[in-house]
């Protein structure tokens, strides 16, 4: 019998956007205290360290979800699978994927810390990162990519939480955490005089604390999520759909990273004063981001538990309802954004050049970044109903393979910032209404299977 308590949350019944909203509120907090990992690094060593070792971390970001997407898109088939065995109440399905994820999860991670040791330097000069700051941010990414087990661990097990409902609990792990995190940042920087290694090294140590209350979280857990150790295997009947859903989004993600990659390479060109502007705005929107993408992870659990009940009606519903608060979400907070932008770009850099280089980009793409949230939504819809090759293809040729053209045709002619940026908004917006057609194409294939088997 599964269990029932506070940590569980029913989404196959019952009124919709009330659960919606309860169960996204905590992970977009989840998700902003995740990003303020990656923020605190940048405004400590931009304000203590200096410019170029805020460009350092910065040129890493494209090429650390690169290498690692992949392996996160196997989460995301994790969360799909538990919930829909979770819907379709099979307590033997859950904790055989669950034991399955975990040991994959640490697997991945091990690889994970061998291959970005390595590859990292190469990589890095593939991009054109520039001589001043290949070095540090070399030794950023050695440090970050170390700490892989625990990262992967933390986002397969989270992944299993969200999808039964839980959201809050990662919240308030990820919140010590963050604590953690800032605290040691001020530490090795300030006390201790470090660089960009006592931001990673900070970043790993905080990171194994949310790591570790999630593995006391599962291993205290009652019915089919409980994790024994003694169960540790990986069941090659729950790998394989993981795998089928897993794989192609995070090979999406990982070509998604590549368009990401060339244009960091084609904002490289510009200096590294132009890459730390870039990199001040990047990380603003990146709380826009994240804030949008709690739908799309609401998306993937909701139709999950939803298609393993077999209630295919409601799937539409959970669509509509995301679709509009993810717009919502994205059009507060990015416009927002803008229109406070000196006030936010103030806290990474006092440099007024650095700070209009990062305004030129809030303009062009934290205004529009709605477009995005939908896109994900309607990707997280169709994921959820199993469907993960037909959105992966719709996402390379729509958004990364526009991109890529673009920045060979139009920005090579016009080589500005401005231009490079605009790719961006034209690319979701495309691919949100093929997504559209996708998602009406499955359903009805769904609809037909189910009037078949009735």
């Amino acid at each position: 019998m599964q269990s029932k308590n506070a940590h569980t949350m029913d989404m196959t019944n019952g009124p919709l956007l009330g659960k919606i909203l309860v169960f996204s509120l905590p992970l977009m907090a989840s998700s902003v205290l995740q990003l303020l990992f990656n923020a605190a690094d940048m405004i400590v060593v931009g304000r203590y360290v200096g410019s170029n070792a805020l460009a350092a971390v910065g040129a890493t970001g494209a090429l650390v979800n690169l290498i690692i997407n992949i392996f996160l898109g196997l989460s995301v088939g994790t969360n799909v699978m538990v919930a829909r065995y979770f819907g379709a109440k099979n307590d033997t399905a859950v904790s055989e994927t669950v034991h399955t994820a975990v040991l994959t999860s640490l697997i991945s991670g091990v690889f994970l810390a061998f291959l970005g040791y390595f590859v990292s330097h190469p990589l890095l000069k593939l991009m054109g990162t520039p001589d001043e700051v290949i070095d540090l941010s070399t030794l950023y990414m050695q440090i970050y990519f170390a700490g892989m087990p625990v990262i992967m661990f933390y986002n397969f097990g989270s992944s299993i939480l969200r999808a039964i409902g839980d959201t809050t609990r990662p919240l308030i792990f990820l919140t010590l955490a963050g604590v953690i995190n800032f605290l040691l940042n001020l530490v090795f920087v300030i006390v201790f005089k470090r660089s960009v290694d006592g931001v990673a090294l900070a970043t790993v140590l905080s990171q194994c604390v949310s790591s570790a209350l999630v593995l006391i979280c599962l291993l205290r857990s009652e019915g089919p999520l409980k994790l024994e150790l003694k169960k540790l295997r990986i069941v090659p009947s729950r790998l394989v759909p993981i795998m089928k859903i897993g794989l192609p989004a995070g090979l999406q993600g990982a070509i998604f990273s590549i368009s990401n990659v060339l244009i960091q390479s084609s904002v490289n060109s510009f200096g590294s004063i132009a890459m730390a502007g870039n990199t001040a705005a990047q990380n603003i929107e990146g709380f826009v981001y994240v804030s949008m993408n709690a739908f799309h992870q609401t998306a993937v659990s909701f139709t999950s538990q939803n298609y393993g009940a077999r209630k295919l009606s409601r799937i539409n519903k959970v669509l509509l309802q995301c679709i509009a608060c993810v717009t919502v979400t994205g059009l507060v907070l990015g416009i927002g954004a803008y229109l406070i932008r000196d006030i936010l770009l103030g806290f990474y850099t006092e440099d007024p050049v650095v700070l209009s280089y990062g305004a030129n980009r809030l303009l062009v793409i934290s205004t529009t970044y709605f477009l995005c949230g939908i896109m994900d939504v309607m990707v997280g819809a169709i994921r959820g109903m199993g469907y993960s090759i037909m959105p992966m293809i719709v996402s390379l040729i729509g958004a990364c393979g526009m991109r890529i053209l673009w920045i060979f045709t139009i920005f090579r002619v016009f080589h500005s910032l401005t231009n490079l940026y605009i790719s961006y908004p034209i690319s979701w917006g495309l691919t949100a209404l093929a997504h559209l057609i996708c998602y009406i194409i499955a359903m009805r294939k769904q609809k037909m299977s189910l009037s078949l088997n009735q």
